[in-house]
């Protein structure tokens, strides 16, 4: 069959672009703490757990390849956007609206079909409503929640985050995952009763 050019050049131009999402630095530190985690290192280790950690979805028969997809494509609007922490309510509500004019124009580079898909499934990841998207959301907050365990709790120290708002915040991992949502308790019960974090603003 003979490639269609200008649908092979426009994929490329996609490929050359989310390359500058190796440049987009998040708020956590890798697991050994020597430096911040890049939103592509981010995807790359969400991939993964996706495929290790499938079996602790509360779906059974769960679409492991979609959420795969999901996790490899969620954060690509941030190369417009930026990383805002989720605890800053302020600054999320603000990049809502970046994100999804980032969505329309980085996937808006590739040919229309693909450009479809790639925002329907940007934009179920977001709204958390199937399984799937579900056990991606969960496993998106398990990720930062696992480098703030392993680096001295890192960026929660450094930006005042409490209990309240990391039960408030992370709550929804439940939805994806029950066995996740309970290991997310006991680090934020031990975090709390070690007095790394407080339980929550003026306590």
């Amino acid at each position: 069959m003979k490639a269609n050019p200008e649908r092979f050049d426009r994929q490329l131009r996609f490929i050359v672009e989310i390359d500058k999402l190796k440049h987009v630095f998040r708020k956590t530190k890798l697991f050994n703490g020597s430096r911040f985690e890049n939103d592509a290192e981010h995807a790359w280790h969400l991939s993964l757990m996706v495929l290790v950690l499938s079996e602790y979805s509360n779906q059974a028969d769960i679409d492991v390849f979609k959420v795969m997809k999901m996790a490899l494509i969620h954060d690509l609007v941030e190369i417009d956007a930026g990383d805002t922490m989720v605890y800053d309510t302020r600054m999320r509500a603000a990049a809502a609206e970046k994100e999804k004019a980032a969505a329309e124009r980085i996937f808006g580079i590739l040919p229309e079909d693909q450009k479809r898909e790639f925002q329907a499934l940007w934009a179920e990841f977001e709204e958390r409503k199937t399984p799937e998207s579900r056990f991606a959301a969960a496993l998106d907050r398990f990720e930062p929640i696992l480098q703030n365990h392993l680096t001295d709790y890192f960026t929660w120290k450094t930006h005042n985050i409490t209990a309240e708002q990391l039960h408030d915040k992370n709550r929804h991992i439940e939805e994806g995952s029950r066995k996740i949502w309970e290991v997310v308790q006991g680090i934020i019960s031990e975090a709390t009763e070690k007095g790394h974090i407080r339980k929550k603003n003026g306590n």
